[in-house]
């Protein structure tokens, strides 16, 4: 049987301190940029991580809101936003080019990440950064999302991401983090989840409904206090069924 392969990303950067705890069970980070989290000595720090252990590096740029972690929207004309985000990408490139590695892709974070996939006017904004840095870098994106679209339409390549631990609404959100069944707790029920939306390209949504997703990469967040026994236990579980992380 051939193996197949996934792309297992975290967010890092973000002041939990747990990266070399995870970096043996990935294949892509979001380094924090300073928006959300993170500064330029931490930023570098993860970015050796990742050399080490041959990681995916990535930008997670945000909203500049360290007060709520970049969990709340902020209210931003398109020029401010774009310069916010384009100089927190530009920090973590100048330590990238220091370490002579390559930055693979971008991923905005938390409320910008949630508002760009329903809001064409912040879309714009987030393809327009990733399109000045002009580099060969992937924006990953929801499916079906408005940044999906965006991007395509500008010729900026796409990863379709899904989140390992969050459930969905019927609309492919994500649950909100204020209701109890936001996080899937349970590790049985999290690789199902997993596995339903790679093999199957299906997710069953809180409401109940079975609903087409497509993904290649998919999110764990590294907030999470048992991050590394679920990358652990994800990377095994999946080895059973002949499908590499990388």
């Amino acid at each position: 049987m051939n193996s197949k392969t996934i792309d297992i990303n975290v967010d890092l950067g973000e002041g939990i301190g747990n990266e070399s705890k995870l970096m043996p069970f990935i294949s892509s980070c979001n380094i924090a940029c300073g928006g959300h989290a993170g500064d330029l000595k931490l930023m570098e720090h993860i970015v050796k991580l990742a050399k080490v252990y041959r990681v995916k590096i990535g930008a997670h740029p945000s909203f500049p809101d360290k007060e709520n972690f970049g969990r709340v929207a902020m209210k931003m004309s398109p020029s401010a936003l774009f310069d916010s985000l384009q100089k927190q990408i530009l920090d973590l490139l100048g330590i990238i080019a220091a370490e002579k590695t390559t930055l693979h892709h971008i991923k905005p974070h938390g409320a910008l990440y949630n508002l760009a996939a329903v809001d064409l006017e912040t879309a714009t904004v987030v393809v327009n950064v990733v399109k000045s840095i002009n580099l060969p870098v992937k924006l990953y994106v929801p499916y079906n999302s408005v940044i999906a679209t965006v991007a395509l339409e500008n010729n900026v390549k796409i990863v379709y991401e899904a989140f390992a631990d969050r459930n969905y609404n019927d609309d492919l959100t994500l649950v909100s983090r204020s209701k109890e069944n936001a996080v899937i707790e349970d590790f049985d029920n999290l690789f199902n989840h997993v596995y339903a939306m790679y093999v199957h390209q299906s997710v069953i949504t809180v409401q109940g409904t079975e609903k087409k997703i497509k993904a290649t990469t998919f999110c764990v967040h590294g907030d999470n206090p048992n991050a590394a026994i679920i990358l652990k236990q994800l990377k095994e579980k999946l080895e059973v069924y002949n499908i590499d992380i990388v």
